[in-house]
């Protein structure tokens, strides 16, 4: 598995060329483009590396996920549905004309920037710090890796500059989906995005996703296999943004991407994945993941359908 991996990485380096890291966040902007590395979590503790596997990144969007699994767990799926959709929008992940209707739960989903704002709200604590602290310690244990933390340059950075998302915000406000204080419910979304990671634990974390909560060496049950499902049904249709039907297409199974560079994949009941390569298309996807990903799916037939 290695040595397949090692090959993967080797062919898809000459397609960080073909994308940008991205600048709209000043911190990410200073991330080695040319980076590419990858990890594979399989049952029994198997895992497998190639690359810049040890490169810390920040997850980003692909925090989304957990936002949404931690939203679950506090509020359950009814109270998730009366806030957030789940049909792909079919628009960038940061946009405002979402249709032509005004805001509501049918025309955004957990995916986009403003479906995930809105789902912190729905996470349960005294304070926004303390609903943060529940969904660092969610991922900590999912990653099975205690030391996770946020990098700090980026979410000031990210804080400074996160106009869109605090007009996405007002807009939430505006139309009565969110009722907290807008910088408070920012706060706890701008450190979650700056949490900094490895491919690795995002492999550890979707083999978790992939075993539908299950843990994959010990079994324990982390959270509920129905939970497992929703998350995994809303990547399948939103998790790769815009490019999430070409995605299901040529790789075929649920993932989510950041414009940190990483891709989570899920391969349900088989292994969990993890990438990061930060060059990114115009869509905010990994171009060398992506290509990654098309390969090893190929390679060991992946596709779910």
């Amino acid at each position: 598995m290695n040595t397949l991996l090692e090959h993967i990485i080797s062919d898809c380096r000459q397609y960080t060329a073909q994308g940008h890291v991205a600048t709209y966040i000043p911190e990410l902007a200073n991330v080695d483009p040319d980076q590419v590395g990858i990890c594979i979590s399989l049952d029994n503790g198997r895992e497998y590396f190639a690359g810049d596997c040890q490169a810390q990144f920040t997850m980003q969007s692909v925090v989304k996920p957990l936002i949404l699994l931690q939203a679950l767990m506090d509020s359950g799926v009814d109270t998730i549905h009366s806030l957030v959709g789940v049909e792909a929008t079919g628009k960038p992940f940061d946009t405002f004309n979402y249709s032509d209707q005004p805001l509501s739960r049918t025309n955004i989903n957990p995916m986009i920037n403003t479906g995930s704002i809105a789902l912190c709200t729905l996470i349960h604590g005294a304070t926004y710090r303390d609903r943060f602290g529940r969904l660092l310690e969610l991922a900590r244990k999912l990653a099975g890796n205690p030391q996770l933390t946020v990098n700090e340059s980026v979410y000031q950075s990210e804080k400074l500059t996160g106009s869109k998302n605090r007009a996405l915000a007002y807009l939430l406000t505006a139309y009565g989906m969110i009722s907290d204080p807008v910088e408070e419910v920012l706060d706890c979304y701008f450190r979650a995005c700056s949490i900094s990671v490895t491919c690795r634990d995002l492999a550890r974390i979707a083999h978790i996703f992939a075993n539908h909560g299950a843990h994959p060496v010990t079994k324990e049950q982390l959270f509920p296999a129905e939970y497992a499902k929703y998350v995994n049904a809303t990547l399948v249709t939103s998790g790769m943004y815009d490019g999430s039907g070409e995605f299901a297409l040529n790789v075929g199974f649920p993932a989510k991407s950041g414009v940190g560079g990483g891709i989570m994949g899920v391969i349900p009941r088989r292994m969990g994945v993890g990438v990061f390569a930060p060059a990114l298309d115009q869509r905010g996807n990994s171009v060398a993941g992506i290509k990654a990903l098309e390969k090893l799916s190929r390679e060991l037939d992946l596709s779910i359908y």
